[in-house]
C-alpha cells in the first residue's frame, strides 16, 4: 500500500509553515463509518469554501488505548488502512499526533492555543456532537466557538448519524462483528468489513482436510474477530 507523501504528516514537530490556514477535524475515525464520513463531508466542502487544504487530525495511539492498555477495544483499522481511506475519501493531510503523558495534561485552552492557532491557524474546526478536548476532556463545542470567536475561526458541528434508532459509532460495529452480524456492520460502515495483511504460513491443518486456508497475519496486537471464514476471491 503506497501512501503519498504530501499526505502523512507525523508530530508536532512537522509542521511547517505550509501546513498552515486549514479546515480540520479531530477524532480517532476507526472504522470510517458512516458518522466518520458525514464529518469528513463537511470537512471537504467548507475547504472548498475556504479554498484551504482539507486536514484530519488522529492520534497515535488512540487516547483509549493510552489510558486503558491492554484492555482498550480493538481497533477496526490499522493506521496504514485508515490514512489510506482518508486520501481515497479526498482529504488532502492527515496529521497524526503522538498522544503522550505531555498531551493528555495539556489544558484546553493551550490545546486551541498551541495547535489549532499557532500550529495551523485553522480557518474552520467541524466537530461530531460528542466531542471533547483537552485535560479531563474540559473542552466542548461552547468553549470551541469562544475560541472561535477570539482568534477568528469557524466551528461547525455534524450531527449524529443514526441508523435503526441508534447511533453509528464504532462500538456498535465491533459489537456487530462480535457477534457475526456482518450484515449490520457493514450497513453501519457504508461498506463490508474489509482486513488486509500478510499470508503467512500456519499448521496446514486444513489443507490435511481437504480445506485449504489463508493465514493472515494483520500486524495488529487485537482484531475485532477471530475465526475461520469462507470468503470470494
Amino acid at each position: 500500500m503506497e501512501l503519498r507523501k504530501d499526505l502523512f504528516i507525523r508530530g508536532l514537530h512537522n509542521l511547517r509553515a505550509e501546513h498552515r490556514d486549514c479546515v480540520l477535524t479531530i477524532g480517532s475515525f476507526d472504522g470510517l463509518h458512516l458518522g466518520h464520513r458525514a464529518i469528513i463531508d463537511q470537512v471537504r466542502e467548507k475547504a472548498r469554501h475556504y479554498g484551504v487544504p482539507s486536514v484530519v487530525m488522529i492520534f497515535e495511539p488512540q487516547p483509549k488505548e493510552f489510558f486503558s492498555g491492554e484492555t482498550s477495544p480493538p481497533r477496526l483499522m490499522r493506521l496504514r488502512e485508515k490514512i489510506d481511506a482518508l486520501g481515497k475519501f479526498g482529504i488532502d493531510r492527515v496529521f497524526c499526533v503522538r498522544f503522550n503523558k505531555v498531551l493528555r495534561e495539556l489544558s484546553a485552552r493551550a490545546f486551541v492555543d498551541r495547535i489549532l492557532v499557532e500550529g495551523l491557524a485553522i480557518k474552520c474546526l467541524v466537530v461530531g456532537d460528542d466531542f471533547r478536548f483537552g485535560c479531563d476532556r474540559k473542552g466542548d463545542f461552547a468553549m470551541l466557538t469562544r475560541e472561535g470567536q477570539r482568534y477568528g475561526f469557524d466551528v461547525v458541528e455534524t450531527r449524529t448519524v443514526a441508523i435503526d434508532g441508534a447511533r453509528v459509532s464504532s462500538t456498535r460495529i465491533r459489537h456487530a462483528l462480535r457477534e457475526g452480524q456482518f450484515a449490520t456492520a457493514e450497513r453501519l460502515l457504508g461498506q463490508p468489513f474489509c482486513i488486509s495483511g500478510k499470508v503467512v504460513y500456519g499448521q496446514q491443518l486444513g489443507r490435511q482436510l481437504g480445506i485449504p486456508t489463508a493465514n493472515v497475519n494483520l500486524h495488529r496486537y487485537r482484531a475485532p474477530l477471530q475465526g475461520v471464514f469462507a470468503v470470494y476471491l
